[in-house]
């Protein structure tokens, strides 16, 4: 079975749009029956995702998720760290990105910067939404039906003092996210922790992913954060143009 879910996988990676379970068993050489348990199954581990209203299968994040992981111990440089890395050597702090899936953020890249005591977001690590700068901008310029889920749904988990629990407070936080094209989160996720996040947007205005700067409380204030928007918002513009969507 084993041998047979890599042989559906494999084909799923030919339908970058999906595709049906029909069409998969047909070029797989398997009844339909057996397709779809295969998929349900590489969907219950997040190698394969479904659209409820297409029908169509597609390849999962749990694959990016290992990619990342094989290309950053290899030293693979993706289109976004020459991006990352200019950020960087402009705030002299490290520069994260992450992608949205489901209720939770995925880190993609990382470029850490030169002091001695920097913040970490290991590619292919998951993250919270609720209370990181990243979180609230792929919550704020999610498609409107995911984000009234999201924002109606999401555990609303106390990780430290100034997590965001209350559901209406939340709510209020994603519509001034949407307002003001950035996020902040002050000691939310972690005590002493401060960061401050864009979205990168395609051209339909939804979020493909989302940039932040994040250091110590001690060594940055909110103000000086809040500082480093224009340079984070032109960065996301350019990556914005050189994401393959």
């Amino acid at each position: 079975m084993v041998g047979k879910a890599l042989r559906v996988l494999s084909l799923l990676g030919e339908y970058p749009d999906g595709a049906g379970v029909s069409e998969l068993a047909r070029r797989a050489g398997y009844p339909v029956s057996t397709t779809h348990r295969l998929l349900s199954s590489l969907q219950e581990q997040g190698f394969a995702r479904s659209d409820p209203g297409s029908k169509r299968y597609a390849l999962g994040l749990r694959l990016f998720e290992l990619g990342q992981r094989v290309s950053h111990a290899r030293g693979f440089a993706g289109v976004a760290l020459p991006v990352l890395r200019a950020l960087t050597e402009q705030t002299g702090e490290p520069t994260l990105m992450a992608v949205l899936d489901g209720h939770e953020q995925v880190y993609v890249h990382s470029v850490q910067g030169p002091r001695q005591i920097q913040i970490r977001g290991e590619p292919g690590l998951r993250g919270p939404l609720h209370c990181t700068a990243m979180g609230k901008c792929l919550v704020a310029f999610a498609p409107a039906p995911v984000r009234e889920e999201l924002v109606g749904s999401l555990e609303l988990a106390e990780l430290a003092p100034r997590t965001i629990t209350s559901r209406e407070e939340f709510a209020r936080e994603i519509r001034s996210v949407r307002s003001r094209g950035y996020a902040m989160a002050d000691e939310e996720h972690e005590p002493g922790i401060r960061a401050v996040g864009v979205p990168i947007l395609g051209p339909d205005g939804v979020a493909m992913a989302a940039l932040s700067t994040a250091a110590p409380a001690y060594r940055i204030s909110v103000a000086e954060l809040e500082a480093f928007v224009p340079a984070l918002q032109e960065a996301a513009r350019e990556l914005g143009a050189v994401l393959p969507r």
